[in-house]
């Protein structure tokens, strides 16, 4: 009998390690590197140092959630701008349970570098308020950006959403669900709709038979998809659609953009959604990062051509304005 409740008191203690949530902080370019750099000894954590041709404004509360600050960082271009520049709101990732904004600086200071105010954000993860509560988040960070156009010299008119892995997959929903009501229910009159969305490495679907086979793994009590939708898809597979982008593309979604790792699990969707958005004549643009994990985006040397793959398509769907601040906005 005492062996028996040995066994019990061991295996309820085990269950509650399996569904504790992890600490936000468990998912950094720290301890990413930590499991990356056996199997690619040359990568290096992307820098978060800010030079001096950038300024950073640090600890902005965008929005308050019941007793939580939520908060954003901005990098902008040092100096006078000669006319509103084009603005970038960056979402983390971490499996909708964990992750960090720092974990964008670098990326977003290198757009910065290149004539963008780029914002990393925090948002509810899941332990803290289920789906949809990080898309309502990130409209509001998007709500705030605008807010402060004139503050900060940004185009209100050219603002884009981006994100990597989990954060992909949210700015892409942010993106597709322009509009809609439901999603941005705070009734705030400043618009949150954004004009163009890059996805990094993030799920376009959740529903399919392959993307299912991971988010909804059985062995995983709950898996991070069913941690976020409070159930698995045969429970809540309606909640899995909604959450799924290509589900809400119409001929209105902003041009996308999709970068993607070597490691197909993550951004499974994409084609199907890349399709889509052509049928629709929508601009979208498909960049492939060769030989990578999942994740590339906070190491050196893939962070460059992520940089440089962003700041080429948001140069051709919200190209910088060359008129004067005071001046009509350009044809």
């Amino acid at each position: 009998m005492r062996l028996t409740m040995y066994w019990m008191v061991l295996l309820a203690g085990c269950s509650a390690q399996t569904l504790k949530a992890p600490a936000p902080e468990s998912y950094t370019a720290e301890t990413t590197y930590a499991k990356l750099a056996p199997a690619y000894p040359f990568i290096r954590i992307a820098s978060r140092a800010v030079p001096p041709t950038v300024r950073a404004v640090t600890d902005v509360t965008y929005v308050r959630r019941g007793a939580h600050d939520l908060k954003l960082d901005l990098y902008l271009p040092a100096g006078a701008a000669a006319a509103p520049r084009p603005a970038i709101v960056f979402v983390h990732g971490g499996g909708w349970r964990a992750g960090v904004r720092a974990n964008f600086a670098p990326m977003a200071i290198r757009m910065a570098e290149r004539g963008y105010v780029a914002a990393t954000i925090s948002y509810r993860l899941s332990p803290e308020a289920p789906y949809p509560a990080a898309i309502h988040d990130a409209k509001a960070a998007v709500r705030w950006v605008r807010a402060h156009a004139g503050e900060y010299g940004i185009d209100p008119d050219r603002i884009a959403i981006a994100g990597g892995s989990a954060g992909g997959q949210i700015a892409a929903l942010t993106g597709v669900t322009n509009g809609e009501r439901r999603f941005d229910p705070d009734g705030d009159p400043v618009s949150s709709d954004v004009q163009a969305i890059v996805n990094i490495d993030g799920l376009s679907d959740f529903t399919s038979e392959e993307a299912r086979k991971y988010e909804d793994d059985a062995a995983k009590q709950p898996s991070a998809a069913g941690a976020w939708f409070g159930g698995r898809y045969a429970e809540k597979a309606a909640l899995w659609r909604d959450a799924s982008p290509l589900y809400h593309v119409t001929k209105g979604a902003p041009p996308t953009l999709f970068i993607v790792s070597a490691q197909r699990r993550f951004s499974l969707g994409y084609e199907e959604m890349a399709e889509r958005l052509r049928a629709l004549g929508v601009p979208n643009r498909v960049v492939p990062v060769p030989d990578t994990p999942h994740s590339f985006w906070l190491f050196d040397p893939w962070l460059a051509p992520t940089v440089e793959a962003a700041d080429a398509f948001l140069r051709e769907v919200i190209p910088p304005r060359t008129d004067s601040p005071g001046s009509p906005p350009a044809a």
